[in-house]
């Protein structure tokens, strides 16, 4: 399976300007067919073009073509079989970008040039390309989609295609790249969230560790839709509007030797930065050393000696750049000995002169103790230089934010928690990017229905049957607001409503089965997509989509989820089920769709 993921546009786009291009997208609805429906922007990724699918999706639109069945009606749903990483739930996203690219869906003059060179076309019809290929485009094709941002489950279809069939075999590889990346990346990033908690800052550190520039941007994106805070790649800032964060690497603590490296040295009022962070580094050795008083189980940590003066160096010249926004990493050296010493003389020297400085980050060793120890030694730190009279070290280990990276992912995550630690934000970024636990979704795009009668595929694997036909799909709450069972029903089968009981079957086992009496009923599946009208529904589009509509979805819908089916260990799978009806017309076609086998 190759995934192919969202990269950055020639033109990119800032927050503020990606809201004018937005309102200016939805302003142009008004030309079109009616002016309740948009046409929407190209793509984020300028290479999400007609040409991004496999070659086979271009000879099968020709053998349609050529045996006139490419008009005809059909009907294709976006699925997958399994949840990722182990879990018991999934994070659709990618819809926003799939609208996009039905929108501006076509082949360009220099597109067919290039497919009829292609070896595959030597024995293609010419008038193919010319007449045909040339053509086409989402005009006559429906999509129906879930909101993005919605918790999902296997099976239940997450977008649901329709129209001629030549055009909608053309859509099935984009839509999708444009999902399966895109729901893995958020969906492990709402897992790092839940492991973490709401209160942990969650940092995407994973730009240089990503599949390329196209998994750089858009993971930033997703993981953001799917419950960080920030991320350090600042072209995914620009284009998505998202916070952008940072501080330095070992390199610029390196890169500094001696003082005369620092050209110019007043802050504020203090005219000599260094010599004060000289001063205070020396008065706060003396402090702690000669304190008899410690509360600290650890006296070690508050008698240290001689630190790394190369150390000190690079973290004045850094606040002097930044004063109220100085946050050091301190392990380059030697995390306890020299590195948080020197980090509080510092940002004690800063705080003297009225600046807050942030706090330190921490890239190696046993991140559960070292934060631990840090904290520690900022609270004996404040202690001592308050009795002292220096009112400025009040509030320091308070204040002070400890962020940690280094290789973090969920089982890390847990063991913290289990072990405790002293850390406010976590930097993210290999496992999250990557998602080195499971590289693949594996969404599938599968024809359910032809000409207004339904399709099933086979299989020895029953996981891979399809639920034939084009189906409803609601969602069932219990009296407690927390969902009970996803449901798809026929398309003309009468919808459920609340109080009233329904009946819901697992798709494939006869003995599961339940009624349930919904609190609550939630329709899924809802057009997205209307090009006979003119494109994107305004009130879908103004209601449901966009960046943070998205992420605060997330956030609200996994709140609502019981806790076993979130849960790391042994999660409960969540229910998905068909109506009796859709049970018995699935069952019958798959006893008419397979031969009976003989035996000799």
């Amino acid at each position: 399976t190759t995934t192919t993921t969202t990269t950055t546009t020639t033109k990119a786009f800032g927050a503020k300007s990606e809201e004018r291009r937005r309102r200016s997208t939805c302003g142009g609805g008004e030309n079109n067919h009616h002016h309740h429906f948009l046409k929407l922007s190209p793509c984020v990724n300028n290479l999400a073009t007609a040409l991004l699918t496999d070659a086979y999706q271009i000879t099968m639109a020709y053998a349609y073509w050529k045996n006139n069945k490419h008009e005809r009606i059909a009907s294709f749903d976006v699925l997958f079989r399994k949840n990722p990483f182990g879990g018991e739930f999934t994070i659709f996203c990618g819809l926003e970008e799939s609208l996009k690219f039905a929108s501006n869906f076509r082949f360009a003059k220099e597109d067919i040039e290039y497919l009829k060179r292609c070896e595959f076309a030597k024995e293609m019809d010419p008038r193919f390309f010319d007449e045909y290929l040339a053509a086409v485009d989402c005009s006559q094709i429906t999509i129906e989609g879930i909101k993005e941002g919605t918790v999902v489950f296997p099976r239940v279809p997450l977008v649901h295609v329709t129209g001629p069939l030549g055009v909608a075999q053309l859509l099935e590889t984009t839509l999708l790249t444009l999902i399966n990346y895109a729901s893995l990346v958020a969906t492990n990033a709402a897992r790092h969230r839940l492991t973490a908690g709401d209160e942990a800052q969650l940092l995407e550190f994973g730009l240089r560790r990503a599949q390329g520039v196209d998994g750089g941007v858009s993971a930033s994106r997703y993981a953001y839709v799917g419950g960080f805070d920030a991320t350090s790649n600042c072209e995914a800032g620009r284009q998505f509007g998202i916070p952008v964060r940072g501080t330095h690497a070992h390199s610029f603590v390196q890169a500094h030797s001696k003082w005369e490296d620092i050209d110019g040295d007043k802050v504020g009022e203090c005219e000599d930065f260094c010599g004060e962070a000289r001063e205070m580094l020396k008065e706060l050795r003396e402090a702690m050393s000669s304190d008899k008083n410690s509360g600290s189980k650890n006296h070690g940590l508050c008698h240290f000696g001689e630190t790394n003066e190369s150390e000190l160096i690079s973290f004045c010249a850094y606040a002097i750049a930044f004063p109220n926004s100085f946050l050091a990493l301190i392990d380059t050296y030697d995390t306890l000995k020299s590195g948080i010493p020197n980090y509080v003389a510092v940002a004690l020297t800063l705080r003297k002169f009225g600046f807050q400085p942030v706090g330190v980050r921490i890239d190696s060793g046993d991140l559960s103790y070292l934060s631990l120890m840090v904290r520690e030694f900022m609270v004996e730190a404040e202690r001592c230089l308050e009795l002292r009279g220096h009112p400025f070290a009040k509030g320091l280990a308070q204040k002070t934010k400890i962020t940690a990276s280094n290789d973090i992912n969920e089982t890390v995550l847990r063991e913290l928690k289990q072990s405790g630690h002293s850390i406010d934000a976590f930097g993210i970024g290999t496992h999250l990017v990557t998602c080195l636990a499971q590289p693949a979704l594996g969404c599938v795009y599968k024809l359910v229905e032809m000409d207004k009668k339904p399709r099933i595929k086979l299989s020895e694997d029953v996981e891979k049957v399809t639920i034939p036909g084009k189906k409803q799909c609601f969602r069932l709450y219990g009296k407690n607001g927390e969902p009970i069972v996803d449901v798809m029903l026929r398309e003309n089968e009468k919808e459920p409503k609340v109080g009233e009981r329904v009946l819901c079957r697992h798709p494939f086992i006869e003995s599961k089965r339940a009624f349930v009496t919904p609190a609550k009923v939630e329709k899924l599946l809802l057009v997205c997509w209307d090009g006979k009208n003119g494109g994107c529904p305004r009130e879908f589009y103004e209601e449901s989509v966009g960046l943070e509509k998205s992420r605060l979805r997330v956030r609200e819908q996994v709140k609502l989820m019981r806790t076993d089916h979130l849960r790391h260990t042994n999660p409960t799978p969540y229910k998905v089920s068909v109506s009796g009806d859709l049970y018995e017309f699935t069952h019958q076609l798959w006893l008419d769709n397979l031969p009976a086998r003989e035996l000799t």
